[in-house]
């Protein structure tokens, strides 16, 4: 079993990777430099009072992910970085970030707890960066994050530093899931993952720009939507192309099937114009495209992974921006 790679039979078996991306309402990430442990807040710089308080968030049961991060320049910073991206209610685009400049990692405790009690403004900074994005290094977790993330963050982050570096940041991060999509990222402020990356499609991801079709391979969904939908709007990206990333999107399920294998899901999106249409479609779980495979390289046993396929969409509203001079 030692050369076994989660990711490279994922890909031999043509899994497709959407309706994969994790539902949070806020993430919290935490600059602490590697080499991280397999559970990431056991690692030698994170302090008790922070990984306390991991603990008792996950007891609480509260819609929180917390991930250290780190870039290449970690290890040398006499600062640490803590970035809160949350969530936004309604027709939104993703997760609203507030980012904190703190003297050192033991203040995180501190400053997240205040956070959970309301609004903190104390070590808040306003950057130029407009995208945070997370690559998923953790190779003590899982060994194809090492074996393919660990190199492609190495290119993301010399292309982002040629094309874009006052606006977009690269981050190493620990594991957030779906090791068997190595390299996979997730891409802050809008809350979409992305896995099994390629250099010239992570290019069109980052630039907008190229032909929408490489999304059928990469996109894993948008964290802001139910998995079960998630294959929705990657139908709907493909229908309306890069435009997409623009548009304002709420989805639900209408209604489901008590097996859940029939679902009536929605989306509603408004664009930049002010006009507002409402899409919906019948979702089945796809025999065919459904997988029993391992979900990591240490897994002992196959699991079953559920896909779902589009069967029609249509147009259940619309209403065009009324402009008044």
């Amino acid at each position: 079993m030692s050369n076994f790679f989660c990711s490279d039979n994922s890909r031999s078996l043509g899994e497709d990777i959407i309706g994969s991306a994790a539902n949070h309402q806020t993430y919290i990430l935490v600059e602490c430099p590697p080499p991280w442990a397999s559970e990431a807040f056991d690692s030698k710089w994170v302090p008790s009072n922070l990984k306390n308080l991991v603990e008792e968030v996950k007891r609480a049961r509260l819609p929180i992910k917390f991930l250290l991060i780190a870039n290449n320049v970690s290890h040398k910073s006499n600062r640490t970085t803590l970035l809160i991206y949350q969530r936004k209610d309604g027709l939104g685009s993703g997760y609203r970030k507030q980012e904190y400049s703190l003297p050192n990692i033991e203040q995180v405790a501190g400053l997240v707890k205040k956070w959970l009690h309301g609004n903190v403004t104390e070590h808040e900074v306003e950057t130029s960066v407009k995208r945070d994005i997370l690559v998923c290094t953790h190779g003590s977790h899982d060994r194809c994050c090492a074996r393919y993330g660990a190199p492609f963050h190495f290119y993301a982050s010399e292309l982002v530093s040629n094309l874009y570096p006052d606006t977009v940041r690269m981050w190493k991060t620990t594991h957030f899931g779906g090791h068997r999509f190595a390299p996979t990222a997730i891409d802050l402020p809008d809350g979409r993952y992305y896995g099994a990356l390629e250099p010239d499609i992570f290019k069109a991801i980052l630039t907008r720009t190229g032909h929408i079709e490489c999304l059928n391979q990469v996109y894993r969904g948008w964290g802001v939507l139910p998995p079960e939908i998630q294959v929705l709007e990657r139908d709907l990206i493909l229908r309306y192309g890069w435009d997409w990333f623009s548009y304002k999107v709420a989805g639900r399920i209408v209604d489901s099937s008590e097996d859940n294998s029939n679902i009536i899901a929605e989306l509603t999106f408004e664009k930049p114009d002010g006009s507002i249409y409402c899409h919906q479609a019948q979702l089945f779980r796809d025999a065919k495209k459904t997988v029993e495979l391992k979900g990591s390289c240490g897994a002992t046993k196959d699991s079953v992974f559920t896909k779902y396929t589009v069967t029609n969409v249509w147009l259940a509203s619309q209403k065009i921006a009324s402009y008044t001079v």
